[in-house]
């Protein structure tokens, strides 16, 4: 079977149960043509986050982008299933996991060398089919009045001690959690990525949809911890008016290369028909800039990939963290983890 089919089957297969898939913009509709002034995106990084930057290179540029929002694995799942057949121009991905997963099916056209250049090449397809335009730490977010600094773990694998059962809010069904699992899959095996999966859920960890209700419930109290990306609490000190250092929800970043501290990528990907396409260049050229990257930093608080962005205040820099060394290219096989989560009864 070929591998996009194959792909395509087994993760739609999967993420059926554990997702609820349901198609999202189903109507193939009208491709459009290079130049056009027209993009038809896949987003799988929320409206919230994505929507005003999008909106600012319409304006910028003149071009009307179509934005079909869904969860990153959704929208994965769908271009597998689509194929050449999508009318997608660009994925917009949450992180390098799913990003792979497409570059592996052959639909992403190769970016051009100026464009890749502009971002460092832990965060960009070897063979330069994707680009990340901003990026996230895992970290594990936690209620200063309820865990005290010694008692914080050196590893994500202490999450399975007793001592932690039933404090540890989880998203399984977010792509983070999942781009998570994979990288401790690939850097320590499927064997014990499943061990810390099943010791985890007997741990009876509290399991919530996605990293905002983590993040609130760990500031209001009704959870100890949770593993999260960095920015979700500078997301909530925003919204209340307030500094991140005045949540009780504080966070901490595991030490010496622990894969609880993986630095992953939201990335943007070109669809084959749309490599040529000077509106779809630009959109990637408009990421990369510097007032993109000045949103990401200051207004979702991630860490901007392009020089001379500084990431925003409070922030340990990008390149001060002790990230796990995994290759992002690697993060491609979301499919078997999706597998796994569901079949250790996470999800």
């Amino acid at each position: 079977m070929p591998v996009q089919k194959r792909l395509s089957v087994v993760l739609a297969t999967a993420l059926a149960g554990l997702l609820s898939l349901t198609a999202c913009g189903g109507d193939e509709g009208d491709p459009g043509k290079p130049g056009d002034k027209r993009l038809t995106i896949y987003s799988g990084r929320s409206e919230t986050l994505v929507k005003p930057v999008l909106e600012k290179f319409e304006k910028s540029s003149g071009v009307t982008v179509d934005v079909r929002y869904g969860s990153t694995a959704q929208m994965a799942a769908q271009l597998l299933e689509e194929g050449q057949r999508s009318p997608a121009d660009v994925f917009f991905a949450q992180d390098a996991g799913a990003l792979g997963a497409v570059t592996k099916a052959g639909l992403f056209a190769a970016l051009p060398q100026d464009l890749l250049d502009r971002v460092p090449a832990a965060y960009r397809a070897a063979g330069g089919q994707w680009v990340g335009v901003s990026g996230r730490s895992r970290v594990l977010a936690y209620n200063a009045d309820q865990v005290t600094k010694d008692q914080l773990p050196k590893s994500v694998f202490e999450l399975t001690d007793p001592k932690w059962k039933g404090r540890v809010g989880v998203a399984p069904t977010n792509g983070s959690f999942q781009a998570f699992v994979t990288a401790l899959r690939v850097q320590h095996g499927d064997a014990k990525a499943k061990e810390f999966l099943t010791g985890l859920k007997a741990n009876e960890p509290q399991i919530r949809e996605g990293n905002v209700q983590i993040i609130a419930d760990i500031d209001a109290g009704k959870l100890a911890a949770g593993l999260v990306n960095h920015y979700y609490v500078y997301e909530l000190a925003k919204e209340r008016g307030g500094d991140a250092s005045t949540l009780k929800a504080q966070l901490h970043f595991f030490p010496d290369g622990d894969t609880g501290g993986l630095v992953n990528a939201a990335g943007v990907g070109l669809l084959t028909r749309a490599g040529t396409d000077p509106d779809a260049r630009a959109l990637v050229d408009y990421l990369l800039g510097a007032e993109a990257q000045t949103h990401f930093a200051t207004q979702t608080f991630e860490y901007p990939l392009t020089a001379g962005v500084p990431a925003a205040p409070g922030l340990p820099q990008l390149a001060d963290l002790a990230a796990p060394k995994i290759d992002l290219n690697d993060l491609d096989t979301l499919d078997a983890t999706v597998a796994m989560i569901k079949e250790t009864g996470l999800a």
